[in-house]
């Protein structure tokens, strides 16, 4: 996915050439494109025998999806319970703490200037 988030278009070879070394099988990649599609991540334009695939969703809603899910499994939906358990890891700094009280004051500002109850409508 991120590669064709790059590139934004490309059939298997462009793909596979984005790959570091040592890369999958040509066959490999393909399959994978096509679980993908079928996932609808990925969609395709046909040029005779050729796919030039596209992703159908963008990297940030891949994020949001992913995210959504991650909370919801590990976390029993809590973000405040997932927020607690990483600011409790010894292994981030006390600068990116900061940096995260920053950002959150940023978004907390902002959902209190558009009215926001912070309830999602999901």
């Amino acid at each position: 996915m991120h590669v064709l988030w790059e590139i934004e278009k490309g059939v298997v070879k462009d793909i596979l050439d984005r790959l570091p070394e040592p890369r999958p099988a040509y066959n490999t990649v393909s399959t994978i494109v096509r679980i993908l599609e079928k996932k609808g991540f990925v969609d395709h334009e046909a040029y005779g025998k050729t796919h030039q695939y596209f992703p159908r969703i963008t990297l940030n809603e891949y994020r949001r999806g992913f995210l959504k899910s991650f909370v919801t499994r590990f976390f029993g939906n809590s973000y405040q319970e997932m927020v607690s358990f990483f600011a409790s890891d010894r292994k981030i700094t006390i600068q990116e703490l900061e940096e995260m009280k920053i950002s959150l004051a940023e978004e907390i500002e902002r959902q209190r200037t558009e009215g926001h109850d912070g309830h999602s409508a999901d």
